[in-house]
């Protein structure tokens, strides 16, 4: 499946769309970013701010796991679209 800067970012806006609506991790992404309310609707138009959100997603598979099964996406999507965004190019090492 192809991916895309435009379908990255999508992806990353459902992301922060199903933060936003999940009452027990949000406040624990809140916390791990330090991100304020205001800081989720200045950053939802801004490619880095879309990346460390995905960052926050894929550090837990259940949290990949519920988050795709909540949008019907394939779970290697995620990881996909946060390569497309800035900072996701880390090289792989093995």
């Amino acid at each position: 499946m192809a991916m895309n800067k435009d379908r990255a970012e999508t992806i990353a806006l459902q992301c922060l769309e199903w933060l936003v609506g999940n009452d027990e991790l949000l406040p624990v992404f809140l916390g791990a970013t330090g991100a304020s309310a205001q800081d989720l609707r200045d950053g939802a138009d801004q490619p880095a701010f879309l990346g460390a959100v995905l960052d926050f997603l894929l550090m837990d598979d259940n949290f990949v796991r519920d988050f795709c099964m909540a949008q019907n996406l394939e779970p290697e999507l995620p990881f996909m679209a946060r390569q497309m965004l800035p900072g996701g190019d880390i090289p792989n090492w093995t």
